[in-house]
């Protein structure tokens, strides 16, 4: 790879011989190649950060023009979540004019409405038990407002992901007392 550069040989006069500088050269061509190649098989190799996702089942499309039937579910199996502005977060099971659990205040994360929504978990298998069918599970209900940030939804989406709740809905439509509540009057 390394070339010398040594001249013409001896020098057209007579007489005194003197040895030449020898200038040296080296050649880099290789190594320039060598780069591209190892840059080259690296970028192919490394895996990019792949975004965080949530995999969320959709109800499959109907080609039918039917009107959307509303879908009835046990009181006693449902946990509805209200999240209204600057972070409000109020729960209760069962229907708003007669709750099983009274409307409450709670607060996002493993202290606040996970722990609650444990301890509603635990009452609602046990009444399945008792039902004889096992295959009744806790239904929660999310409606989230305008006012409402996607953070605290992607909060209460991934409590439902920990807590393994196999069925939940984002709900838009609140009732007049929903309303009140989440504004603080009765």
């Amino acid at each position: 790879m390394a070339e010398l550069n040594t001249g013409d040989g001896g020098g057209g006069k007579g007489g005194k011989v003197r040895s030449k500088k020898q200038n040296s050269k080296v050649d880099l061509t290789a190594m320039v190649d060598l780069a591209f190649l190892l840059i080259t098989f690296f970028m192919l190799t490394t895996t990019l950060s792949k975004p965080q996702s949530m995999s969320l089942g959709l109800p499959a499309k109907e080609k039918n023009d039917k009107p959307d039937v509303e879908t009835k579910v046990d009181e006693k199996l449902t946990v509805t979540l209200l999240l209204g502005k600057d972070n409000k977060l109020i729960f209760y099971s069962g229907l708003l004019e007669t709750p099983i659990t009274a409307p409450k205040d709670a607060v996002y994360g493993k202290d606040g409405i996970r722990k609650e929504l444990l301890a509603r978990k635990k009452v609602i298998d046990a009444y399945a038990k008792s039902t004889g069918n096992d295959k009744k599970a806790m239904t929660v209900i999310i409606k989230p407002t305008k006012e409402s940030t996607y953070k605290n939804v992607v909060d209460v989406l991934d409590e439902m992901a920990i807590l393994k709740v196999p069925i939940y809905a984002i709900v838009n439509d609140f009732t007049p007392e929903e309303t009140k509540l989440l504004e603080g009057t009765k």
